[in-house]
């Protein structure tokens, strides 16, 4: 038998056209199981409670309560969650609309999936005029983006069990009620599902947080609170900051043991015009490095050529001193035979993979990535990366059939859409221009693919690294100058494309972090078309 859903609505002094309208997409699900419970917040509105009452009479379906005082929504919340008595409840403000097969949707999935214990929804605003507008095509489950920004929350619904084994709806998060119970209901879901399409409206109104970013201030403090003890909860040592977009947050994990990070940067030693001055690139590379960082304990770990200069060697040795190993590679050029030599001579329990034309930006960034590589089921991490001109080059991978670099060539300081670009999340892949990782990991997966000698070897590492069951996270708190193509030739050769579409052709055609409605042309986030 097909599941219950009850659905939960705080009331409180929403227009009354717009809650019917409310009502009424309830009532034109095509899913028949369902309740609809209704708790008004004592509303000051008159015409509320007599409106509430005419649904229930209308619909035996329908529930409703009236509480006697104000007590807030989350606590209203609480109360309609206690009035339900369907196997799973659904979340729907009072003043938005669920699209009619919704309910069936979920139905759908929670008879293949027995064990769904949440799902959510894209979702879409709804514009004063009526017109459906900025549509929010989201990534399929992505617990870094979660802990950044709520972008699941419509259309949520979760296994009431689950919820009230978690402790349902708290008090003292009002605004981000829903966000701190999400938080709480995926640190245990069995399964989690997403619909990759628009099942929820979401009302732009003065009031709302569609409309006008500034409505609820509160609700912000509340996400951030419910941020910070989620990261307690699990025993994440972390400070929870709030960013510009509101809505946003830095999740700052804290850098609590500092093992040793072995750098490999392989490269020839060449010299090349930047920003009008002739450098040696991997010398100033490396001069950056440790003018930026102070963590206590790295090797630097030189993989050069025959061909490269003594007098780089030499300068290498004057910046680093003893921290610096040169292992000599007497080959054709092959990026990964490179990488996989400097990590046979590492001693570090990290790798860092670091390109010879690199400028790092942000100090200290050792202590952004090494806490998130250390973390369990974390394989990878990467950075945001630019051009020289400011441009971005690198922030995640996006695929479709073939890889992209996601916002590639976007101002780099540009949020993306709905913050893509300030929000630490889950990526299929990164590039290793700049990329950290536990040696286990490197070495779990064979290192890099050396038929792969150029391009695409890093796509080939990410996906190895994925079908292990790691997750690769990009942070927007690590900056780097990247002088691509400054000291080799990045353009891929049929026989690269042939090997990675031949080794991962079904991984390369779903890039789950990548809406399906989003254009083919996987690096500008743009929609297709609202279904």
């Amino acid at each position: 038998m097909s599941p219950r859903i009850s659905v939960l609505t705080p009331v409180y002094n929403p227009p009354l056209d717009v809650l019917q309208e409310t009502i009424d997409s309830v009532l034109a699900q095509t899913s028949g199981d369902w309740e609809l419970c209704l708790v008004n917040d004592c509303s000051t509105d008159p015409a509320i409670a007599p409106l509430l009452d005419a649904a229930a009479r209308a619909d035996v379906r329908i529930r409703v309560m009236h509480r006697t005082e104000n007590g807030g929504i989350a606590l209203a919340s609480a109360d309609a969650l206690a009035m339900a008595t369907g196997e799973f409840v659904a979340l729907l403000d009072h003043d938005d609309l669920l699209h009619e097969a919704a309910l069936a949707g979920v139905v759908e999935i929670a008879d293949i999936h027995p064990d769904l214990d949440y799902s959510y929804s894209d979702e879409a605003h709804l514009s004063p005029e009526g017109k459906v507008v900025t549509p929010f095509y989201k990534p399929d489950w992505s617990p870094e983006r979660l802990r950044s920004q709520n972008y699941c929350t419509h259309f949520s619904v979760l296994r009431r069990s689950l919820v009230n084994e978690v402790g349902g709806f708290r008090t003292g998060f009002d605004g981000s009620q829903d966000y701190d119970l999400i938080l709480r209901v995926t640190e245990k879901a069995r399964y989690i599902h997403h619909f990759t399409w628009v099942m929820y409206l979401w009302r732009q109104l003065p009031t709302s947080v569609a409309g006008n970013r500034n409505a609820k201030p509160y609700a912000y403090e509340s996400g951030l609170r419910a941020l910070q003890e989620h990261a307690d909860r699990l025993g994440i040592s972390a400070t929870v900051e709030m960013q510009e977009p509101l809505g946003t947050y830095r999740f700052r994990r804290h850098l609590t043991v500092t093992p040793r990070v072995s750098v490999i940067i392989p490269t020839r030693g060449t010299s090349s015009l930047v920003w009008g001055v002739q450098r040696c690139l991997v010398v100033e590379t490396v001069q950056s490095l440790l003018d930026k960082d102070t963590y206590p304990d790295l090797e630097i770990i030189i993989v050069a050529d025959s061909v490269t200069p003594p007098a780089v060697i030499t300068a290498l040795e004057r910046v680093v001193g003893d921290r610096l190993k040169v292992v000599w590679y007497d080959r054709k050029f092959n990026f990964s035979e490179k990488i996989n030599l400097g990590a046979a001579h590492a001693t570090g329990e990290l790798l860092l993979l670091l390109n010879d034309d690199m400028q790092v930006i942000t100090p200290d960034f050792l202590s952004t990535m090494v806490p998130i590589a250390l973390e369990d089921g974390v394989g990878m991490v990467g950075a945001k990366l630019f051009f020289s001109d400011g441009t971005l080059q690198h922030a995640g991978h996006v695929y479709n059939g073939d890889p992209y670099h996601a916002m590639f060539r976007w101002g780099g300081y540009e949020l993306g859409p709905s913050g893509l670009l300030v929000v630490q999340r889950e990526c299929v892949g990164v590039t290793a221009a700049c990329a950290l990782l536990r040696l286990d990991v490197f070495e779990e997966v064979g290192g890099l693919t050396p038929l792969l000698h150029s391009n695409f070897n890093d796509v080939d590492f990410s996906l190895k690294i994925r079908s292990k069951g790691h997750r690769i996270v990009w942070t927007p708190y690590v900056e780097m100058y990247h002088f691509e193509s400054q000291t080799r030739e990045p353009t891929p050769t049929e026989y690269e494309h042939l090997i990675i579409r031949n080794r991962w052709h079904e991984q390369l055609l779903h890039d789950p972090y990548y809406n399906l409605n989003l254009a083919p042309r996987r690096d500008d986030w743009v929609e297709k078309a609202m279904r």
